[in-house]
């Protein structure tokens, strides 16, 4: 099961890392960060592209910490 630990612990990091992804996108799409020069900046389209993003790193990163979680289960 040694593949499956570590899916998981990779699906948890994946997860995190989409989820700041998205969350920087939606918040450069606000105008709050980022260069006014990019083409993100108070762009609505970047506002819905990053809210999707952000759901999409929520469901990984709660599938890796389902992974580990139901690992620990087996375990005990």
């Amino acid at each position: 099961m040694r593949s499956y630990d570590s899916l998981g612990k990779a699906l948890l990091i994946i997860g995190v890392l989409t989820l700041v992804s998205g969350m920087i996108f939606l918040l450069q799409s606000k105008s709050v960060v980022g260069p006014s020069s990019s083409f993100m900046y108070r762009n609505p389209e970047w506002t819905e592209n990053g809210s999707i993003i952000i759901v999409m790193g929520v469901i990984v990163f709660a599938i890796g910490f389902l992974m580990n979680y139901s690992r620990a289960d087996r375990e005990a």
